[in-house]
């Protein structure tokens, strides 16, 4: 056994996880190159030789799981890799220039692939399983859980930044009878959008969050922060604001991480998400700090497993009508994309908050809801 491959191998064993082993977590190499691969680029020569065929495993989600839970992460490092969160330290890769990116490689690919993968809410954020028995479910149980968070009543008015293909603001019309305004970068999202909710009071810009003008009764950010950047929260913390009437609330919805970084995963900056990174409770409590009230912080991350899972197993059920248009690579980026990250939440690396803003404070306090 050469070196390069003895270190991977013991690497593994704290997790483990064998290569070549009989459990459905352990890996197949196929390519014996893998091993230098990893070492030099820990991130992509993992994610790329899987997308190249190089390894194999029956459960990648049980993988990560395992490798990810006792923090392998953290065991390889390469100057590639410093390289890549050094510049992210410099440089503001979220400025407004460079937003539409993300649309463009990932949200813009196919709304057919999102139909099939998302199911009928279209909600492409966690879903919220306490009282749930499938993803739709699951899914409107999260629409409901910000309505009633923020407390809507029927007149009001919302401001939905980042608004996705729509789901949210339909809801939020059709169960409590407001009014609302969606903001999004997403082309094929917005033109989505506008369909799917013809004849409701609703409307929808394809725009930078930071163009959003206008009061409102309240603010909504459902899965944007991912894509804002460690240099713009304050900036959105403040635009928030200043769109929200006095006596509003801000509901603001979150991937984060338990550290505090500024750059995202090198194989998820390249193939899935440009110019993303998770922010960490510091960093929000931070940008916030004399900007709102923190009134209620809900950690549900556990819940953004099952709701990967349910979208991998839509995904792969629907891979025949969708391989002619994507091909058999995309398949592996995109199902290592949602299994890696679904490992990721079981671990409970990465969490998913929930947090209701006011900006002065709820006299008398806020009454939390779950």
């Amino acid at each position: 056994m050469n070196k390069q491959k003895e270190l991977i191998v013991n690497l593994l064993d704290k997790a483990g996880v064998k290569v070549d082993g009989s459990n459905p977590w352990d890996i197949q190499v196929h390519n014996e190159d893998i091993y230098a691969r990893i070492i030099k680029h820990p991130h992509l020569g993992l994610g790329e030789s899987y997308m190249d065929g190089w390894w194999d495993c029956a459960k990648p989600d049980e993988f990560f799981f395992k490798i990810l839970r006792v923090h392998l992460e953290y065991e390889l490092k390469s100057w590639s890799l410093v390289l890549h969160y050094l510049k992210a330290s410099v440089f503001n890769y979220q400025k407004k220039s460079r937003a539409a990116e993300v649309a463009q490689k990932h949200y813009d690919i196919g709304n057919n692939l999102y139909q099939l993968m998302l199911g009928k809410s279209m909600a492409y954020t966690c879903a919220y399983w306490k009282d749930a028995q499938n993803l739709d479910q699951a899914q409107e149980a999260k629409y409901d859980l910000v309505c009633r968070k923020i407390g809507l009543k029927a007149g009001m008015k919302v401001l939905d930044l980042g608004c996705g293909f729509g789901g949210f603001l339909k809801y939020a019309a059709e169960k409590y009878k407001i009014s609302g305004v969606g903001i999004n970068i997403s082309g094929e999202q917005i033109k989505y959008a506008k369909q799917w909710c013809r004849g409701l009071p609703v409307e929808f810009l394809l725009a930078d969050y930071r163009e959003a003008t206008g009061r409102f009764d309240r603010v909504v950010s459902i899965g944007l922060a991912e894509h804002v950047g460690y240099k713009n929260y304050k900036t959105l913390f403040k635009l928030a604001s200043e769109r929200l009437d006095d006596d509003g609330l801000f509901l603001f919805h979150t991937i984060g991480d338990n550290k505090s970084t500024t750059r995202t995963d090198p194989w998820l900056d390249k193939y899935v998400f440009p110019n993303g990174m998770l922010p960490s409770l510091k960093q929000l409590t931070g940008a916030m700090e004399g900007v709102f009230v923190l009134e209620d912080l809900h950690n549900f991350g556990a819940d953004y497993d099952k709701t990967l899972m349910a979208w991998f197993d839509n995904f792969n059920a629907n891979w025949p009508a969708l391989r002619k248009d994507y091909g058999d690579r995309f398949y592996r980026m995109w199902s290592y994309y949602l299994l890696s990250c679904a490992g990721g939440f079981r671990a409970r690396t990465i969490q998913l908050w929930q947090m209701v803003l006011s900006k002065k404070g709820i006299v008398g306090g806020y009454t939390s809801v779950r």
